[in-house]
């Protein structure tokens, strides 16, 4: 390998398809265990690489030279090889950095607070400081010299304006899950999240659902690219192309769902856009089918809605994790906000709104066989669509039209 990222578990990284996309290189993912990160370093059989979770402080002592940046955050996540001596330095500064200044947020003042102890936190703490917040506080689920616990965060430090969470909490592919309780936070006016798949974590989904500027970190993980990029090659990145490496590749792990009632056209659609962005298709209803191993009106007719209900929100969490999908949801699907959140992550969400008098009846649908019987789903459940969707497509019209309207608004949204 001459130029790639190690770490130990690689398989939810981006950072291949961003180098390739920013040189003219062949970048590879090498995952090591403790026992081979040794042999790796003093092999010293690379040019250029990246160092991710755990091994950024690991690898200090095998260095011949670290910046300052590296030096005061006790982190390097780039090495260079300069004729068989390694150079250290942490791109992860400007890219946070960069993260927090493309939201115009302004720390200067702000007091904040940085949740996690790994290498990230310190990052974050001197980012912060570099940036003129009044305090910073680290908070660690452990009591240790120099964090607060979270208990101490909530009870003592609740008026903290800006969070910054270098957690793994609620990263792939533990999905849903957020380290901080922002309910007992209500100052927090500016959330960062270094987790970058999900694209948006529910951290910063719960965030947003308090009107709170919150944003994932997949530009942080683009931006720092771009600094390590231009250690590798020595040459200068341009921010216009680290935008749109960012905007291309948030597009490109970005799922498309789709909400609406049965026989709006869900699934149509759902296959023509898959063809026409070159996206895999998925269908909720189909995979339930698959996960219980029969039918869906017999999993109503032997067990009722609720264990349907179960299995759906299982096959939604799990689906949910990929990316670049087209993801056909169930008409009840909205019904457990859970599945929204879960399919929010990765995913913008499209209702099909297709009017009451084009949607047809068939027997298989067990809730809506009868016009009585839609007529009832659709005033359960249409609050719901309105409420849950990114987006409102009109829903009338043949499946092409239809697929043409999600299109434009894909190709239109500029991301976070």
């Amino acid at each position: 390998m001459e130029y790639g990222c190690i770490g130990e578990h690689l398989g939810h990284s981006f950072s291949k398809e961003i180098h390739n996309a920013s040189a003219d290189y062949d970048y590879q993912l090498q995952e090591l265990t403790p026992e081979e990160l040794k042999v790796f370093m003093t092999g010293k059989n690379f040019k250029a690489i990246n160092v991710t979770i755990p091994y950024k402080k690991n690898v200090i002592p095998y260095l011949y030279w670290i910046s300052d940046e590296a030096k005061a955050i006790n982190a390097v996540n780039t090495i260079v090889n300069k004729d068989g001596k390694l150079y250290g330095y942490n791109t992860d500064f400007y890219g946070l950095k960069g993260l927090i200044q493309r939201q115009n947020v302004s720390v200067n003042g702000k007091k904040v607070a940085v949740l996690g102890s790994g290498g990230t936190s310190n990052t974050a703490f001197a980012v912060a400081q570099s940036m003129g917040a009044v305090s910073v506080l680290k908070v660690s689920r452990d009591k240790k010299e120099g964090y607060i616990t979270y208990d101490e965060l909530y009870e003592g430090f609740s008026d903290v304006e800006i969070l910054i969470n270098t957690t793994p909490c609620g990263m792939y592919p533990n999905i849903g899950k957020s380290a901080v309780e922002l309910d007992r936070l209500p100052n927090v006016q500016a959330v960062f999240d270094a987790v970058y798949n999900p694209l948006s974590s529910k951290l910063v989904l719960d965030a947003k659902e308090k009107g709170i500027t919150a944003v994932g970190g997949l530009y942080m993980l683009v931006s720092q690219a771009a600094y390590a990029v231009e250690k590798f090659i020595d040459a200068p990145v341009d921010a216009t192309k680290v935008e749109e490496i960012f905007r291309n590749l948030y597009k490109e792990k970005m799922n498309i769902v789709l909400i609406g009632m049965p026989a709006s056209g869900k699934t149509t659609v759902g296959k023509a856009l898959a063809e026409k962005l070159s996206k895999s298709f998925v269908d909720t209803d189909d995979l339930i089918v698959e996960t219980a191993g029969k039918p869906i009106p017999e999993i109503f007719a032997e067990s009722g809605e609720k264990v349907f209900r179960d299995f759906e929100s299982n096959v939604i969490y799990e689906v949910s994790k990929d990316n670049g999908k087209i993801i056909a949801t169930g008409g009840g699907a909205v019904l457990n906000k859970n599945n929204i959140n879960n399919l929010k992550g990765n995913g913008r969400v499209y209702f099909i709104n297709r009017p009451l008098d084009m949607l047809a009846t068939t027997d298989d649908r067990q809730l809506s066989s009868n016009r009585a019987d839609l007529e009832k789903r659709d005033n359960e459940r249409y609050s719901l669509y309105t409420e849950y969707a990114d987006v409102i497509i009109d829903g009338s019209g043949n499946v092409e039209e239809v697929a043409k309207r999600i299109e434009a608004d894909y190709f239109g949204y500029t991301c976070d």
